[in-house]
C-alpha cells in the first residue's frame, strides 16, 4: 500500500475530495515527521511505536574487490507494532510478497 491508497480510502470513508484527503495525510505525516525528529519517540496507543535510535560504526566491504571501508554511525528510526496491529495481522492472510517469500 502507499500514500496514495490511504487517501483513496480516506476519500471513501469520510467522503471527501481527494484532494482534501491528500492534505489530510500530508498533515499528519508532516506532525509524525516533526515530532520523530525532535523528540525521537512517536506513540500511538493501540498501534505501535516509532523510535530513533543509533546504528554502530561497522566496517563495510566492496563485494567487486573486497576493499574495507568504515561505516559512520548513523540515525535510523525503528517501528514496533502495538498489541492490536500485531494480532490484526497475525490474523489476516499473507500478502502476495510474504507468500513469494515463503516459497523461496
Amino acid at each position: 500500500m502507499i500514500k496514495a491508497d490511504i487517501v483513496k480510502r480516506l476519500s471513501d470513508g469520510l467522503k471527501l475530495q481527494e484532494k482534501d484527503a491528500l492534505v489530510v495525510v500530508d498533515t499528519i505525516l508532516d506532525i509524525m515527521r516533526k515530532i520523530i525528529a525532535e523528540q525521537g519517540r512517536l506513540e500511538i496507543r493501540d498501534f505501535g511505536v516509532f523510535q530513533t535510535k543509533v546504528r554502530k560504526p561497522r566496517i563495510g566491504r566492496n563485494p567487486k574487490n573486497k576493499v574495507e571501508y568504515p561505516i559512520p554511525p548513523r540515525r535510523v528510526v525503528t517501528f514496533k507494532m502495538g498489541k492490536e496491529v500485531k494480532l490484526a495481522r497475525l490474523q489476516s492472510p499473507p500478502s502476495p510478497t510474504e507468500s513469494e517469500e515463503a516459497n523461496n
